[in-house]
Parts: C-alpha cells; sequence; structure tokens
C-alpha cells in the first residue's frame, strides 16, 4: 500500500518544532488587543444613547412645533368666530329679543348653532362651547347635553375672563402611554374672550363670554410618537450592525497583533537557536580540526604496523581494530566538519530520479542481504532541476540509510516523487516503528540520537541540504505504521 502524502498534516508538523521551542509563558504573555474592543463598544454605546436622547428632542421638538401651530389655528378660529357671532348674532339677537342669553331660547340657539356651524365648516375642530361672562354657565355647545352646565370653566375660563387666552393639552391612555409619547387620546382646549367689537376701530369691546374651542390632535400625536420610535429602532439597528462590523475589524485586528507578536517570539527563538548553533559550529570546526591531524597519524602508523606486523593473525586482527576504529573516528570528525562549515551548493543540471537510482545502486547489497524492498513510483515527467547532485546523493542516502535501520529485519521502503508547477515533492516512507511524539521534536537538534551509534548529526545535515536548496522538509509518523519524510524542492533557483 502507498502511503499518502498529507499536505495539511505536514503543514502543521511545519511549525510544531517551532511552537514546542517557545517558552509557554511568553504566548501567555500575547495579550489581545482589548484597549480597542473597550473603546468600540464604549463608542457605540455613547452612540446609540446619542442618537435616542437626538431622537427624543427632535420628538419633543416636533410636539412643540405641533402645540404652538394648534394654539395659533385655535386663536385664528376663535379670532374669527367672535366676529361673525358677534355680527350675525348678538347684534341682531339684542335688537330682535333685547337680550342675547336665552338658554332654552330654541331659535336663539338654531341660530347661533347656524352662525357658528357655517364660519367653522373647513376647520377642523372637535368641540365649541360658549360661555356666559357672569355664572360660568354653557349657552351654546356642539353637545347639546352640556347646554346649561355651570362651573366647567376652570381657571383657564377665568384667565380668559380676564383678557388672556389660554390652552390646555390633556393626553388620555394610561401612565405608560403618556411616559412613551403614545397616548391614546390628546385634545388641546383653548380658551379665548368673547368680545363685543367697535365698529372701525381696532379698540376691543367689553368682554361678552368665552369660547372654549376643542381640538382632536390624537392622530398627529400619534404620528410623531409612531415617528420617534421609528428614529429609535433605525438608530439601534444602525449601531447594530456597526457594532457587528466594527467587532469584526477589532477582532480581525486582534488576531493580526496576536499573529505579529507570535512571529516575533518564534524569530527571536530561531535567532536564538541559530546563534547557539553557529557557536556551536564553531568550536565543533575548531575541535574538528584538532582531532583530524593526530587521528591521521595513528591512521597511518597503524597501517605501517600491519604492514610489519604479519607474523601473527592476532597481531594482524588488533592492527586492523586500530585502522577500523580510527576510520571510524575520522567518518564522526568528517559528519562534525559538514555541519558545522557551510554547504552551499554548487547548481548544475540534475535529475532527482538518477541521484536516487544512485543512492538504490550503491545500497543494493545491503538491501539484498537483508530483503528490503524497494517500491518506487514516479509520477509523470520528472523535470530536470538546478542542484547540487552530490548533497542530494548525500540527503538522501541518509535517509534511506535510516529507514533501513528503523527496520532491522528487513521490510518494504517506499519512493515516490511528484511534479508540480515549480516544485518536485519526494516522499520516502517505511514500515518500521514510527517516530515517538517525545522524540519527533528533538530530531533536529544536533548531536541529539537514539541510536547506541552515531553522531546525531544525519539529519540536521539533510536539513541543511535540503534548506540550502531553498526547500522544506518534514518528517512524520503514517496512520498505518513507520515513518515518513517528505522534501520539496524547488525546480529552479534565482
Amino acid at each position: 500500500m502507498w502511503p499518502m502524502i498529507s499536505r495539511s498534516a505536514r503543514a502543521g508538523r511545519l511549525n510544531g518544532p517551532n511552537r514546542h521551542m517557545m517558552d509557554p509563558k511568553d504566548i501567555e504573555r500575547i495579550k489581545p488587543f482589548k484597549l480597542v474592543k473597550y473603546f468600540t463598544l464604549t463608542s457605540l454605546i455613547v452612540i446609540l444613547l446619542g442618537s435616542l436622547a437626538l431622537s427624543m428632542v427632535i420628538a419633543h421638538r416636533a410636539e412643540t412645533v405641533l402645540l404652538k401651530k394648534s394654539e395659533d389655528y385655535a386663536l385664528l378660529m376663535a379670532e374669527n368666530l367672535n366676529h361673525q357671532v358677534f355680527l350675525q348674532f348678538i347684534i341682531p339677537a339684542a335688537l330682535q329679543f333685547g337680550q342675547v342669553i336665552q338658554l332654552r331660547n330654541k331659535v336663539l340657539f338654531d341660530r347661533l348653532d347656524q352662525v357658528v356651524r357655517n364660519t367653522l365648516h373647513s376647520f377642523s375642530v372637535e368641540m365649541v362651547n360658549i360661555f356666559d361672562r357672569e355664572q360660568n354657565v354653557i349657552f351654546y355647545s356642539f353637545n347639546k347635553e352640556l347646554v346649561g352646565k355651570k362651573g366647567l370653566g376652570g381657571i383657564d375660563y377665568q384667565q380668559a375672563l380676564l383678557g388672556k387666552s389660554r390652552s390646555r393639552l390633556i393626553r388620555r391612555g394610561g401612565f405608560w402611554g403618556i411616559m412613551f409619547g403614545a397616548p391614546k387620546e390628546s385634545e388641546l382646549r383653548t380658551y379665548v374672550p368673547l368680545r363685543a367689537e367697535k365698529p372701525l376701530s381696532n379698540i376691543e369691546g367689553p368682554i361678552l363670554g368665552v369660547f372654549e374651542i376643542v381640538q382632536d390632535l390624537s392622530e398627529d400625536y400619534r404620528t410623531i410618537s409612531h415617528f420617534k420610535h421609528r428614529i429609535i429602532v433605525t438608530s439601534v439597528v444602525i449601531m447594530g450592525v456597526l457594532f457587528l462590523i466594527l467587532r469584526h475589524v477589532v477582532k480581525r485586528g486582534e488576531e493580526i497583533i496576536e499573529k505579529r507578536a507570535l512571529e516575533r517570539l518564534l524569530l527571536k527563538e530561531k535567532l536564538s537557536h541559530a546563534q547557539r548553533l553557529a557557536s556551536l559550529g564553531e568550536m565543533v570546526a575548531g575541535i574538528s580540526h584538532e582531532i583530524r591531524n593526530p587521528l591521521g597519524i595513528i591512521s597511518s602508523t597503524a597501517e605501517l604496523l600491519k604492514q610489519k606486523l604479519a607474523r601473527t593473525d592476532r597481531e594482524v586482527q588488533l592492527a586492523d581494530v586500530i585502522v577500523q576504529e580510527a576510520c571510524r573516528l575520522n567518518s564522526i570528525v568528517t559528519d562534525f566538519l559538514d555541519f558545522a562549515r557551510p554547504q552551499a551548493p554548487n547548481l548544475m543540471p540534475c535529475k532527482v530520479d538518477e541521484v536516487i537510482e544512485n543512492n538504490l545502486t550503491f545500497l543494493a547489497p545491503e538491501i539484498n542481504k537483508n530483503g528490503y524492498q524497494v517500491h518506487k513510483r514516479f509520477a509523470g515527467h520528472i523535470p530536470e532541476m538546478q542542484a547540487d547532485p552530490g548533497l542530494l546523493y548525500q540527503a538522501f542516502l541518509n535517509i534511506l540509510i535510516n529507514a533501513m535501520q528503523a527496520m532491522p529485519e528487513g521490510g518494504a521502503i517506499y519512493i515516490e516523487i511528484s511534479a508540480r508547477k515549480h516544485t518536485l515533492t519526494i516522499s520516502f516512507a517505511d514500515e518500521g516503528a514510527g517516530i515517538p511524539d517525545e522524540t519527533l521534536n528533538k530530531i533536529w537538534e544536533p548531536f541529539f540520537t537514539t541510536k547506541d551509534k552515531g553522531s546525531g548529526l544525519g539529519l540536521p545535515i539533510v536539513k541543511k541540504i535540503v534548506e540550502g536548496h531553498g526547500g522544506i522538509i518534514e518528517i512524520e509518523n503514517r496512520p498505518e505504521k513507520g515513518a515518513q519524510v517528505t522534501i520539496t524542492l524547488p525546480v529552479e533557483r534565482d
């Protein structure tokens, strides 16, 4: 079964070691951008309250204008009514009957009713009452049941007798209806003195009675109330939309700031890690050079000693041990130097599949000896790329040897190459025991190894080679069993 290359898993694994390298306390210190959130919420509340206050002011202003216009309207009607009643009713009644007020005189009432209704037929008036001057008695009303009633004028009637026009707004509809500006009934009662007029003169005559003009303003106040409610609802909706938009913006800002803070911490950690590696590399290079010179002398001396001590097999065997161990130590010192010195690739046209074939040819005796099965799948045409064949050979060889060492009893090794537009992806998978999670985060650290023998520099060197080619290397455990190494290399280099 071929291993599946999980790009999402590899993407998550890419940043995994770096995150584990960070101090959890540093991550906890990355605080969200709370100030902007609080400022935004506070601003929206202030704007909402301001909008509500503005709607109340607008509604109050509209009510004030309505009341003023209604009062002016009532005074205009009263002035016109006063003129018509005096000319068409009071003077003729005085000439004909010798008196004006006769409560039960149907002729006088009908004549006055005709004058009043003809005068107000084009005006919007709900009720008109006319009080006498002496006894606070209604001697005319649209509602005939009120005629003859006494004492209904109140303080406004008294003020009108003194020549002062007064208006009173009366609302009915319960406490909450009045509080929220939506009473069921609203009416304006205006009290205006009924005066005698002097012909050809602007001088007002004596007060003969009082007009009470009642206007129904319920519909007008309901319109204002609905307008006020629409303003409030519109303000709340607009503020809600703004709050959602600003909340999204602030949340996005928090994510960006948190991401940048995390990136700064990661860069700081990487810089510190790079500095430690640089110092370590300088030290290793110096020690390796010092070791290599005497090591060469020991190796050459052992070879000479082997040639001279050919008397017994035991003595030759001891000389062979010295030579073998010197070669192994030289190999370790070579790894130290390869890790310490820069691996600048010598770029040239290169075929990755040919490099892997060379690796397999070199490892063929070991593969056949231990019964490894190598499965290759090179998808489509593998393009030629700019790379250093020698360094890639070294990196692939190290990965293949690790895969073989993970399966000491033999097993399958899967090699897959796939080409995309600008990259090549090379995958190596084995059927070994996999890599423990606690070890997976340390495999790139220099000198870390779980083997009895080895310098712990194999994978760090491979990583440096891959990154020197502008590529990415990731290692993860397969879902079935074993581990998978995935290398992504650019086809062309700038």
